[in-house]
C-alpha cells in the first residue's frame, strides 16, 4: 500500500450566530483574496538559491528569492520523527517579526537526521529515511516534490502559485529612520526598495472597507498563497466542520463560500486527508490567519480506469498573514496518520463517563422551579439522562459568573437536588463581558488591562448578548490564569462541583462588528487580531478547562462545551457542537459528515444539536434525530427560546416511548462508548469514524458518509429521510460478518443491503469477531448504573476469534493516571494496573453460534461450574445466564 498522506494547514475563519451572506465577504470584496486569485498558473517568480543551502543534523535551510521584486524568504525543511516532514517557508529579513502559532504543538516535535542524497545546479535530493521515501527540492522554479520510489506523493508549488506579501513601509508615510538607514547601507534592500517603488499600490492593500467598518493594515499586504498538487487522488476529506458532504467537492470553500446549507459556523482549521485507491492523502497547515480560502480542482475524477492518466486532485490554500508552517505526515495507514498527527497535537481528553450519556437543553429553562419540573419529567416518564443545561437567561443581566437573582435565587439548592438524584447542570459562561462598573468580572478584567484594545490603545468594546461588552484577552496567560481562578467556589458563587461549562460565541462573536466578529485591527499585545483570531476559542476554551480542574484541586475530569476550537483544543475537555442548526431533514443529514469531519482532526468528541435549534421539526424528524444522536459521541437535545416546548414526552405516548427507547439504547452501550473514548485518549484514532479508516483498500467506501462506525465495531446507517420505508447500506469487508443488533440477523459483508425500517427502525450492526459490553439495567443516570452487572455481546466470524475489551474506572477523577482502572480482554490488556469494582458479568449473548453440548466456567481459582444457557436455533443466538463473575477478575468459559 502507497503511503497516506497527511499535511496540517490550521487558520482562522470568522464566526456567525446565523446565516445573512451579506455579512460576509466575496473574494472579490477581501483585497487579499482577489489579489491572490489574480495570480496565473505556471509563471512563478521564486527561485531557490543553492549557494545558501545549510545541511545539519537537524535541518535544511535555503533562501528563496522573488526575482520580480526581490524579497528573500527562508524554506526550512525538517524530518520529524514518526514519518512526518515539516516544511516552514518566512521572510528572510521581515520588517517586524510575522505571526507564528503558539500552544498548539504539545512539545516541539522531536527530528531525525537528514541525509544529502545528490545536488546539482537544478537542486537538492534528501532522503527522508524510509526505504525510497525522498524529497526533491528544484531550483528554477521553486519546486519541493516527496517521492516513495518512482510515485510523487505531493508536490509543492507545483502550478507555480505560491505567494509571499512581504511587510514594507508605506511610501507616503514618514518612514522609520532607523529602518531607512538601513536600507541605505544594504545593497540587498536598495534593489529591494527600488523595485517596490514601481509596484502598483492597489485598493485595499493598506486599508479596505466592509460596509461601514474600516480596516487599517500598517503593514500593508501581508498575504500567503501555496498549491499543493497530489497525483493519484481524487477523494479529499477535512476541513471541520464545513456543512456539506465528507468528500470535498470541486469547488472553491472559502469563509466566503462556506454558508451552503445552514447557519453552522465556518470551520476553524484547516486539514485535509486525500484518498483513491493507491493513495490516501491528508493536508493541514498551522495557522490561524483571518481570512482562508481553499480550492480543489482534480484533474481526472476516475480514479480506477485503466484508460485514463494518473489522477490528481490540486489544492491551493490563500490566507491573510502569518506563514507557511505545513507538517506533511507519510502514514503508511490511515491510522498512522491519526497517531502521527496526535503526536503532534495532542489526543482527546478523556471525558467522564457521564458527559458521553444523555443532555437536555434549551434557551432557557425558565427558573428554578422550570428546572426541577423538567427534572421530574423525565423520571415521570422512565426516560434517564444525566446534564439539564442553563443558556444565558439563568444569569443576573447576561453577566456571567451570576445567577438571575429571583429565578435563580438558589442555585445551590437547585444543584444539590440534582447531586441528590446523581445527575448535574451545565452553565454557560461566554467570553464577552458586560461594560458595568457594578460587575465584579468587568471591573476587575480592567482594573489588570486584561481587555482586548483598539488600535488607539483604548478597550476593544463591541455589541453582544449583553449589549456593550469588552473582550478579554485570553492569548495572554496571566489573563487565562486569572480567568481560571474564577471558577473556584469561593469566586463563582452559587457553584457545586456538578456544575460544569458551556463556551458560546468564543470565535469571538460580535454583532456590530465586520462579519459579526471582532476589527482585523483590534490588538492583543502587540499583535493585530487578524493574526490570532482563531486561537481566540481555543484559549478561552483552555482557560475553563483549567478552571473547572484547578477548583478540585486537580482530582476531577472537567467537561466543557465549546463553539470554536482549533488545532489541540481536543486536549482540554473539548465537547464540540455543529453550531445552530434548524428543524430540517437536510441539518440532521449534514450531522454526520460535519462530526466525522471532526473526527478526522483528533475531535471525537461531537454531536449535533438534537431536533434542530432553529424552527420546530415534526414528530417523525424528532424522533429519527433522537435516533440519530444517540449513536453520536455528544447526544444533546437543545432549541431556540422562540420554539414551542419540546421535552421528550410532549409528542404523545407513541413518541415518547419511541424516544425513550434510544435514550435507553445509548445507556446500555455507555461501557462502549467509555471505551472507544479511552482509546482515543490513549491513540488518537476518531471514535466516530468513515469506514475507509477501517477499510482503507475499498473503494466503495470511500464517498458513505450517510453511514459511520463507532470504533472498530459498531457500524451504523440513521434513517434520514422524511418518510423512509427503507435505507440501504454497505457493509464492508469480504471477509466479514455483520449482526443486527435488534434482530441478531448474519449478513455477509461487501455487500450493499436494503433494509425496511419503520419509525421504531435504528439500523446498527456489530461485526462479527468482536465482543461488546453493555449494561442493560438502565436507570436514571449513568451514575446510577455505576456497579451494575454488564453483559457480553459475542458476535463470532468463522474466520477470526472473537475479540474485546472491557475497560473500567471511576467514570470521573484523573485517578486512571494512576493505572486505577481495570482494561480487561481474553488476556488482561493492563496486568500492572489496579482497580476494584463491584460490577460483574451477569450475561454472555454470543451471535453466529451453534448449540453447545454443555458450557463450562473456570475461575482463576481453578474452579469449574457449569452454566446454565438458552439457545434460539432460528437465529444461532446462545445465552449464557448468570455466570456470575466479577468483572475484574480472570476467567474462561469453554463451549463443548
Amino acid at each position: 500500500m502507497a503511503p497516506v498522506l497527511l499535511l496540517w494547514l490550521a487558520v482562522s475563519l470568522s464566526g456567525t450566530l446565523a446565516v445573512d451572506r451579506g455579512n460576509f465577504k466575496t473574494c472579490d470584496q477581501s483585497a487579499f483574496c482577489k489579489r491572490q486569485r489574480a495570480l496565473k498558473p505556471g509563471e512563478s517568480p521564486y527561485r531557490a538559491l543553492l549557494e545558501t543551502m545549510e545541511l545539519t543534523n537537524t535541518r535544511l535551510t535555503l533562501q528563496l528569492i522573488n526575482d520580480n521584486n526581490k524579497v528573500h524568504l527562508l524554506l526550512e525543511l525538517y524530518r520529524l520523527q514518526g514519518n512526518i516532514t515539516r516544511v516552514k517557508i518566512n521572510e528572510l529579513k521581515p520588517l517586524k517579526p510575522r505571526y507564528e502559532v503558539p500552544d498548539v504543538l504539545i512539545r516541539e516535535p522531536p527530528t531525525e537526521p537528514l541525509s544529502l542524497l545528490s545536488q546539482d545546479e537544478n537542486g537538492v535530493v534528501l532522503s527522508l529515511g524510509a526505504e525510497s521515501q525522498r524529497v526533491i527540492v528544484s531550483a528554477r522554479p521553486f519546486r519541493l516534490d516527496i517521492m516513495e520510489g518512482r510515485d510523487v506523493l505531493m508536490s509543492l508549488n507545483s502550478r507555480g502559485l505560491l505567494a509571499f506579501e512581504h511587510l514594507r513601509m508605506r511610501k507616503d508615510t514618514q518612514a522609520d529612520p532607523e529602518a531607512e538607514k538601513k536600507e541605505d547601507t544594504d545593497p540587498a534592500n536598495q534593489a529591494e526598495t527600488a523595485k517596490e517603488e514601481e509596484e502598483k499600490v492597489e485598493d485595499g492593500m493598506w486599508e479596505e472597507t466592509f460596509k461601514s467598518h474600516s480596516d487599517g493594515k500598517p503593514n500593508g499586504p501581508s498575504a500567503i498563497s501555496l498549491d499543493f498538487s497530489l497525483p493519484g487522488v481524487e477523494h479529499v476529506y477535512g476541513i471541520p466542520e464545513h456543512a456539506d458532504t465528507l468528500r470535498l467537492k470541486t469547488t472553491d470553500l472559502s469563509v466566503f463560500l462556506f454558508h451552503h446549507v445552514g447557519p453552522q459556523r465556518p470551520p476553524d482549521h484547516r486539514h485535509l486527508l486525500a484518498q483513491c485507491r493507491r493513495d490516501l492523502g491528508g493536508y493541514q497547515f498551522q495557522h490561524s490567519w483571518k481570512g482562508t480560502s481553499l480550492n480543489l480542482s482534480p484533474s481526472f475524477w476516475d480514479c480506477l480506469s485503466q484508460q485514463y492518466e494518473t489522477p490528481q486532485t490540486d489544492v491551493r490554500w490563500i490566507s491573510e498573514s502569518g506563514i507557511i508552517d505545513v507538517f506533511i505526515m507519510l502514514g503508511p495507514t490511515p491510522k498512522d496518520i491519526f497517531s502521527q498527527y496526535a503526536s503532534l497535537t495532542g489526543t482527546q481528553s478523556f471525558p467522564p463517563l457521564s458527559a458521553l450519556a444523555y443532555h437536555q437543553c434549551r434557551w432557557n429553562y425558565n427558573d428554578q422551579e422550570d428546572v426541577q419540573t423538567v427534572d421530574a419529567g423525565f423520571d415521570e416518564h422512565d426516560i434517564p439522562y444525566d446534564f439539564i443545561w442553563l443558556d444565558i437567561e439563568h444569569t443576573d443581566g447576561k453577566r456571567y459568573f451570576t445567577w438571575d437573582p429571583h429565578k435563580f435565587a438558589t442555585p445551590k439548592e437547585m444543584l444539590q437536588g440534582l447531586v441528590d438524584k446523581k445527575r448535574k447542570m451545565v452553565a454557560i459562561v461566554d467570553p464577552h463581558i458586560k461594560v458595568d462598573s457594578n460587575y465584579k468580572i468587568h471591573n476587575e478584567i480592567r482594573s489588570r488591562g486584561y481587555y482586548i484594545k483598539n488600535k488607539d490603545g483604548g478597550d476593544y468594546e463591541g455589541w453582544c448578548w449583553p449589549g456593550s461588552a469588552g473582550y478579554p484577552d485570553f492569548t495572554r496567560a496571566d489573563m487565562r490564569a486569572w480567568w481560571a481562578s474564577m471558577f473556584a467556589y469561593d469566586q463563582y458563587e452559587g457553584s457545586m462541583e456538578n456544575l460544569y461549562t458551556w463556551n458560546d460565541m468564543n470565535e469571538p462573536s460580535v454583532f456590530n462588528g465586520p462579519e459579526v466578529t471582532m476589527h482585523k485591527d483590534a490588538m492583543h499585545g502587540a499583535w493585530e487580531h487578524r493574526d490570532v483570531h482563531n486561537l481566540y476559542g481555543f484559549y478561552v476554551q483552555m482557560a475553563t478547562a483549567e478552571g473547572l480542574i484547578q477548583r478540585s484541586g486537580g482530582v476531577e475530569r472537567p467537561f466543557v462545551l465549546t463553539r470554536a476550537f482549533f488545532a489541540g483544543s481536543q486536549r482540554y475537555e473539548c465537547a464540540v457542537w455543529t453550531g445552530d442548526n434548524a428543524a430540517e431533514w437536510d441539518h440532521l443529514k449534514i450531522s454526520i459528515p460535519m462530526c466525522l469531519s471532526l473526527g478526522l482532526v483528533g475531535i471525537s468528541f461531537c454531536g449535533a444539536d438534537v431536533g434542530g435549534f432553529f424552527k420546530s421539526p415534526s414528530t417523525e424528524l424528532l424522533v429519527r434525530w433522537y435516533q440519530t444522536g444517540a449513536y453520536q459521541p455528544f447526544f444533546r437535545a437543545h432549541a431556540h427560546l422562540d420554539t414551542p416546548r419540546r421535552e421528550p414526552w410532549l409528542f404523545g405516548p407513541e413518541n415518547t416511548a419511541l424516544i425513550r427507547e434510544v435514550v435507553r439504547q445509548r445507556y446500555t452501550l455507555l461501557p462502549y462508548w467509555y471505551q472507544q473514548f479511552y482509546h482515543a485518549h490513549q491513540t488518537g484514532q476518531p471514535v466516530m469514524r468513515p469506514l475507509w479508516v477501517e477499510y482503507p483498500q475499498d473503494p466503495a467506501t470511500f464517498a458513505l458518509d450517510d453511514e459511520f462506525l463507532i470504533g472498530r465495531d459498531l457500524l451504523v446507517h440513521p434513517v434520514t429521510e422524511e418518510g423512509a420505508r427503507g435505507v440501504t447500506a454497505y457493509l464492508p469487508g469480504k471477509d466479514e460478518v455483520w449482526f443486527d443488533v435488534h434482530t441478531f440477523q448474519k449478513h455477509n459483508g461487501a455487500q450493499n443491503l436494503y433494509i425496511p425500517v419503520t419509525m421504531s427502525s435504528i439500523p446498527v450492526f456489530q461485526r462479527g469477531g468482536s465482543i461488546i459490553p453493555r449494561k442493560l439495567r438502565v436507570r436514571r443516570s449513568s451514575t446510577c448504573m455505576e456497579h451494575d452487572p454488564y453483559t457480553l455481546y459475542v458476535a463470532l466470524n468463522p474466520q477470526r476469534t472473537a475479540e474485546g475489551e472491557l475497560y473500567i474506572d471511576d467514570g470521573h477523577t484523573f485517578n486512571y493516571e494512576k493505572k486505577e482502572f481495570i482494561h480487561r480482554s481474553l488476556s488482561n490488556l493492563a496486568p500492572e494496573a489496579q482497580f476494584s469494582t463491584r460490577s460483574w458479568i451477569e450475561r454472555i449473548v454470543i451471535l453466529g453460534a451453534s448449540k453447545p453440548s454443555k458450557v463450562t466456567l473456570k475461575t482463576a481459582g481453578g474452579q469449574e461450574s457449569q452454566l446454565e444457557f438458552e439457545f434460539d436455533a432460528s437465529m444461532s443466538v446462545l445465552t449464557l445466564r448468570k455466570p456470575g463473575m466479577n468483572a475484574g477478575v480472570d476467567w474462561t468459559v469453554t463451549l463443548q
